[in-house]
């Protein structure tokens, strides 16, 4: 079994929240894996040409079309994105939009597969996290979990975190704070959040390693995606 993570986040390895925990949780599986990181990548968004209509193959061309076969290669996925404006940031949208090139005829290169996805925020990672579940949802791909984590807001180094009054530390600890070390969010040092990626990772290998029916899968999502179609009308 092979799975392959992807992290969205624009940060270095070594500062990046998401990075860390698409990490652990890939560690936990005790699975072979790959992890993709899409800093400094080139990705646009879907532009509806429709040119991957007949062979499921996207026709534009940038830093996705390397990934592509290993995307289709595994058998399953960690995806990780920070939050911006209470969704996914636009790399990693752009990246999922692009997906739409698995959905054409039969498009069952990606049905049935299984996925977690992880989010990282300010204050909260839960909607990228539900993003990233209703992306995978669209190719009947099953999320088995989903984890999420508070990161180190860039205003706690943007150089006015003190004094800005709609700044992440402001708003958290309130008027006048003084930014130290020991106050900036670390996703490392959030035991609930470390116990959570762990398990995750651990859950998504017992559903790999146990007769995992990707027919069966990709009916369960075919229902869930209708019971949302019907439940927005």
């Amino acid at each position: 079994m092979k799975i392959l993570g992807i992290c969205g986040s624009p940060r270095k390895e070594s500062q990046s929240g998401t990075y860390k925990l698409v990490e652990t949780v890939l560690e936990n599986t005790g699975m072979d894996y790959d992890l993709i990181s899409l800093r400094k990548k080139s990705i646009s968004g879907c532009i509806a040409c429709l040119g991957c209509v007949k062979d499921n193959i996207c026709k534009v061309e940038d830093d996705l079309t390397p990934m592509r076969d290993k995307i289709v290669a595994a058998d399953a996925y960690v995806i990780g994105a920070p939050n911006y404006y209470s969704t996914l940031n636009a790399t990693t949208h752009a990246l999922l939009e692009r997906w739409f090139q698995f959905r054409h005829q039969t498009g069952n290169t990606l049905w049935g597969k299984l996925a977690v996805t992880v989010g990282v925020g300010g204050t909260s990672g839960r909607f990228p996290a539900d993003e990233l579940e209703k992306f995978l949802l669209y190719n009947f791909i099953e999320t088995v979990a989903k984890v999420t984590g508070q990161g180190a807001a860039s205003c706690y180094s943007c150089g006015y975190g003190e004094t800005c009054q709609v700044g992440i530390p402001s708003m958290i600890h309130g008027e006048g704070v003084k930014i130290t070390p020991e106050m900036i969010p670390d996703v490392t040092k959030q035991p609930e959040t470390m116990a959570a990626v762990a398990q995750a990772g651990k859950q998504l290998a017992r559903r790999l390693s146990g007769g995992h029916d990707r027919t069966v899968v990709t009916q369960n999502m075919q229902k869930k995606m209708m019971a949302m179609f019907e439940s927005a009308v």
